[in-house]
């Protein structure tokens, strides 16, 4: 059987390859004025020396494009992609067909990935945009296992379907710098820190029906972003997705330690190492998920997202 691919966001190049070595397939990086929702930032000085580095360590190396692009931006993009061009990452993550138009004069032939987050539900649709060049397509969260495996199976070997698999997920975004004008309004103008749950504490959104819910909230060059109570955990569960042949497994390391990002990887190519070595032999090991959960935030459960959840239309 064909090994899905391990995958997980990294905000350095000194992440990336520490992330490689733990056993990651691949790597997404970028910059956070063509991609959105990355832990750091991978200049293309940088990435001139990650990608060969990584094809040389047998692993890829995608460039996030995929941020919400404005007039402001797209003067520049054209300049920036003829650069990856050159540098010759395996893959542009995009969500917005401005990208789009904009590779096919400065980077022809480059491999794209759509991910347009919440609307990548349906096989028809991922069609649509393998016709104009995508070969892969970043499913929901929102769908749950049925979904998924359905999606995969009427695509076959059309396109590559990648999940995630592990981690935080966004909830809610807005351009608007909402904490710096809070912070302003209350008369406290300094300089907002961005959050990182291996600090001490963070910024959190509680709602008054749910207190014991804490929703990461952190500002950025792109905005506002609330993130989900929980994280995505699908360790246990894994061998259904690879049954159903998932091309590609994220983990999203947004707002976790790379120790803590380093350890999920070695209990995710565990299982994967594990389940394609002998599919029919294959037991979880928990020794794997207890690894996690020595390093994970205990306020923040560990849940299956929407993988099995019965979804009512």
């Amino acid at each position: 059987m064909k090994k899905p691919e391990l995958l997980i966001s990294a905000g350095s190049a000194e992440e990336a390859q520490r992330y490689i070595k733990a056993g990651a397939d691949a790597v997404v990086v970028g910059e956070h004025k063509f991609g959105i929702r990355l832990p750091g930032e991978v200049t293309t000085e940088e990435l001139r020396r990650l990608v060969p580095w990584a094809h040389g360590h047998g692993a890829k190396v995608y460039v996030a494009v995929n941020n919400i692009m404005d007039n402001g931006v797209l003067p520049d993009l054209e300049a920036y992609l003829s650069k990856l061009q050159e540098i010759g990452p395996d893959a542009l993550v995009f969500g917005d067909p401005a990208v789009l138009m904009a590779v096919r004069s400065a980077a022809p032939g480059m491999p794209l990935h759509w991910n347009a987050e919440m609307t990548s539900t349906n096989y028809a649709t991922a069609r649509y945009w393998g016709r104009k060049g995508a070969v892969r397509m970043v499913l929901a969260r929102e769908l749950n296992l049925e979904e998924t495996i359905d999606i995969k199976r009427q695509l076959a070997d059309e396109m590559e379907v990648q999940v995630q698999v592990h981690g935080m997920t966004n909830i809610y975004h807005s351009k608007r710098s909402l904490l710096t004008i809070y912070k302003e309004h209350r008369g406290r103008p300094e300089e907002l820190q961005k959050l990182s749950l291996g600090m001490e504490e963070g910024l959190f959104l509680i709602e008054q029906e749910r207190q014991d819910e804490r929703y990461p909230v952190y500002e950025d060059e792109n905005g506002t972003h609330i993130m989900s109570s929980d994280d995505i955990c699908m360790l246990d569960s894994l061998h259904e997705l690879m049954e159903g042949e998932i091309d590609s497994f994220k983990v999203e390391g947004l707002l976790k330690s790379a120790e803590y990002n380093e350890t999920v990887i070695r209990s995710y190519r565990q299982a994967i190492d594990a389940y394609v070595a002998a599919p029919e032999r294959y037991e979880f090991n928990e020794e794997w998920l207890d690894a996690i959960r020595a390093l994970h935030d205990p306020r923040r459960e560990l849940s299956y997202g929407f993988f099995f959840k019965e979804q009512v239309y």
